[in-house]
């Protein structure tokens, strides 16, 4: 495909993704309301500027998403069904003392499950199989096979191969960064990114600010090197609070700070750009370390990629770690890190504990991006990810009892659900797990174990009638509890 035919692939997407939103939109703000016919295709063809085409390509996908109906000779209609569908409030965190983190059999068990084929998975937050290109990145595979049969089969040290490395400096110079391929360090994926950051900032005992909620593997891992974890307030649909980080700077002895600034695991938070270079000023400004997850910026929803914080790092003081598990290859387990002044206590890190990267899966993803196939298979993997939290949004307002709440990602797979006052996650959890639906318990995702009535739920999954099944049946072992 041409880089033209690529270029007007990516403005359809765009096309259509702005007209769905901008219906959806109108029905989350109450505009459109259950029953009324929403704009016609010529009406809303003006409004926005596209082809009418393009504006009943959208509604036939809202339609199918069960947010519209059509009416014979009549046009489409807001579902009877959908009520606008309340966010997550934000509850400012008060900013306890640090704390020891401690999980126990639960992660075990929740890891377990996510490996099992006959749960339906709304637990974990792993991309499906059929949405990643799996033919491309096979014809990439045998091509980078043939090509560098020997180097395939020897041992690729640190920092990793250079040319994946500079296919990955590209993404970061489209942001407008300048970042060189000897800046970074490829790992065996995001989480060891993760792991060899922390090992490189902190020693045993020393004090980590992290967001609340936050990722429960972070909290794991924090648990596994003896650290202490400080939660700082963490809005819905913002972020970390540089207000609050900045407070608990000032009165506690931090050693580092651990961000997930675009599309928080698991509420899906977008940081602002004004926030982020905040932050990126406050850890200069006190020198300390901040690491970076950005696993998601690339499953953004809107016009453009929200940038990292380490755009905005005028002192080296940001480690930023990201991998391909959650847009192309969950399995071939590569990811990186852009250490900044850090790099080489990273790199020797990474030479005394995992020692060296798999070859092929390196050569292989460094031949798929280099082919132009991964930009265009992003597009569609976008859409599809806004298309399935939207229709999991819908179904949980349908069949979740009243009292329930959600968060509205603007980017990722994860739904952060609020269930009614009193509900216990872990009963939930359980309950569910019996007729084989898997969920993720709030409480997993707070070193206070706070969050006792939420869930997680993963979108990561095709649609499906056992998914809208499953979905249907959580929320009537909620309702019932």
């Amino acid at each position: 495909m041409s880089m033209t035919v690529a270029a007007n692939v990516g403005t359809q997407g765009f096309l259509y993704d702005r007209v769905s939103r901008h219906v959806m939109a109108m029905v989350e703000s109450g505009t459109l309301k259950p029953g009324d016919r929403v704009p016609s295709l010529r009406q809303l063809s003006r409004q926005l500027k596209v082809s009418i085409t393009t504006v009943k390509q959208a509604y036939v996908a809202l339609e199918e998403q069960g947010v519209l109906k059509v009416r014979p000779q009549s046009g489409f209609y807001v579902n009877s069904r959908a009520e606008p569908v309340p966010q997550v409030k934000h509850r400012a965190a008060v900013c306890c003392k640090p704390r020891k983190v401690r999980f126990g059999e639960l992660f075990e068990e929740i890891f377990q499950i996510a490996n099992n084929p006959d749960i339906v998975p709304l637990g974990a937050a792993v991309p499906s199989v059929d949405l990643m290109p799996v033919k491309g990145l096979l014809r990439a595979t045998n091509r980078a096979a043939a090509r560098f049969s020997e180097s395939a089969l020897d041992y690729c040290f640190p920092p990793g191969n250079i040319e994946l490395r500079r296919q990955i400096t590209r993404q970061y110079v489209d942001m407008g960064m300048a970042v060189s391929p000897d800046d970074i360090i490829v790992t065996a994926g995001a989480t060891e990114a993760l792991t060899l950051s922390l090992q490189a900032v902190t020693r045993r005992g020393d004090i980590i600010a992290v967001e609340s909620p936050t990722y429960f593997p972070v909290l794991r891992l924090v648990e596994r090197m003896g650290l202490l974890a400080v939660e700082i307030d963490t809005d819905p649909e913002t972020g970390m609070n540089p207000e609050a980080l900045e407070n608990a700077l000032d009165t506690m002895e931090i050693k580092a700070v651990l961000s997930v600034p675009n599309f928080n695991n698991p509420i899906g938070a977008l940081m602002p750009e004004e926030n982020k270079q905040r932050i990126a000023g406050l850890v200069s400004q006190y020198g300390i370390p901040l690491i970076e997850d950005d696993v998601y910026g690339e499953l953004y929803f809107d016009e453009a990629r929200p940038s990292v914080i380490k755009r905005y790092d005028e002192t080296d003081q940001v480690l930023t770690c990201s991998s391909f598990s959650k847009t192309l290859a969950p399995g071939y387990r590569i990811g990186w890190v852009l250490a900044g002044r850090y790099f080489e206590d990273v790199l020797e890190w990474k030479q005394a504990t995992t020692s060296a990267v798999a070859s092929l899966p390196q050569l292989a993803v460094a031949e798929y991006l280099r082919s132009g196939e991964y930009e265009r298979h992003l597009v569609r993997m976008r859409r599809a990810f806004r298309e399935q939290v939207e229709k999991m949004r819908f179904m949980v307002a349908q069949h979740f009892p009243e009292g329930t709440r959600m968060t509205n990602p603007r980017g990722g797979f994860v739904l952060w659900v609020e269930m009614p006052r009193g509900t216990d996650c872990l009963e939930i959890f359980n309950r569910a797990l019996e007729e084989g639906i898997s969920t993720t318990p709030g409480i997993m995702f707070s070193s206070t174990r706070r969050y006792r009535n939420f869930i997680r739920i993963s979108c990561g999954h095709s649609w499906s009638e056992e998914i809208e099944h499953a979905v249907t049946r959580l929320g009537e072992i909620v309702a019932a509890a």
